[in-house]
């Protein structure tokens, strides 16, 4: 018994050393670069194990303690800027009138996924400016279509390789298109829209996730080319979708520092917004950026409706100072 106590220990601490050293390699293979997302559930099982190893009170499980605790430290430290013990990118604007906000929602529907209606009442229920759907196919393009004719602007654009995307606004357009950032078979949407108080551009993503068989090569250039694209010299931008990336990343951190962009999520909660199906292995990959002359009203996970997914949803407002300035 006892020998499988410290079999089962000493297999988990390899387990733990390898899942938070790897990913420090910066390699792009899909092996080590999904370590990057279940930060905090390696550091629970470390946390657990250190305890484990201490009670069993031998001088090798007592080294190996503490460096499992190194581990914990070093894992808390990647996830510390997404609670609410750090400090905010973004306050909160609450006192910006309704009609001068924006409302947005993002959601990856999952094209497995045949209640579209679900989807339809959910956006009736929020009634969004904006919405930005995606892993839509032709079925999701059909079944969706009685509820885009509300919207004064819909382009569709349906795959079977789950990176169709449908976006639509009751917004003035300048201008609106399907972009093509890296050689993936994911595309982007592209707009440059005008709100209540103002024009501002909108970028909505969807990049190849780190799976087997893919490198995140083109998931990265995509995610460092939608920063660079948009013209936030000229105006602000948003930023929203599954970027099949957690915002702890540095790819994520990379997109920011590329865009000049702020998280709402730093300073207030991870928000995770997939697996919505798991209650233990929940990840925050549905993203929302911000650049400067965007005031930030609203950032919230809603209620899921058969996809694997949350969907996601913001309000903002263009700033005042903003329109002057332009």
């Amino acid at each position: 018994m006892q020998l499988a106590l410290f079999t089962v220990f000493w297999i988990i601490f390899a387990l733990v050393i390898f899942t938070t050293v790897v990913p420090l390699t910066n390699s792009v293979q899909w092996w080590v670069r999904g370590w990057d997302f279940p930060r905090v559930q390696i550091a629970v099982v470390a946390a657990a194990l250190a305890m484990i190893g201490l009670i069993i009170w031998t001088p090798a499980t007592q080294l190996a303690s503490l460096i499992l605790l190194v581990c914990v430290g070093y894992q808390c430290f990647r996830v510390f800027p997404y609670t609410q013990l750090a400090t905010p990118e973004i306050a909160l604007k609450a006192d910006v009138p309704e009609d001068e906000q924006v409302k947005v929602i993002a959601y990856n529907v999952l094209k497995e996924n045949t209640d579209h209606a679900a989807v339809a009442a959910l956006l009736d229920r929020h009634k969004p400016d904006v919405v930005f759907l995606m892993e839509i196919d032709d079925a999701w393009v059909d079944g969706l279509d009685g509820h885009l004719k509300k919207y004064k602007t819909v382009i569709r654009h349906p795959m079977d390789n789950h990176y169709g995307l449908i976006f639509a606004t009751d917004l003035e357009v300048i201008a609106a298109e399907i972009v093509e950032l890296a050689d993936d078979a994911a595309p982007a949407i592209l707009a440059e829209l005008v709100g209540p108080t103002g024009p501002f551009f909108f970028v909505g993503l969807h990049p190849r996730p780190p799976v087997p068989g893919h490198t995140t090569i083109e998931r990265d250039e995509q995610i460092k080319r939608a920063a660079q694209i948009a013209d936030r010299s000229r105006l602000p931008v948003v930023a929203m979708g599954d970027f099949n990336d957690v915002a702890w990343s540095r790819s994520s951190e990379r997109f920011k520092e590329y865009g000049e962009f702020r998280d709402p999520r730093v300073g207030r909660a991870m928000l995770p917004s997939f697996d919505a199906r798991s209650w233990i292995m929940r990840f925050p990959i549905d993203q929302l950026y911000l650049t400067e002359g965007l005031d930030l009203v609203s950032f919230d996970r809603l209620e899921p409706v058969g996809s694997d997914h949350f969907p996601m949803s913001a309000r903002f407002a263009v700033q005042q100072n903003q329109i002057a300035a332009d």
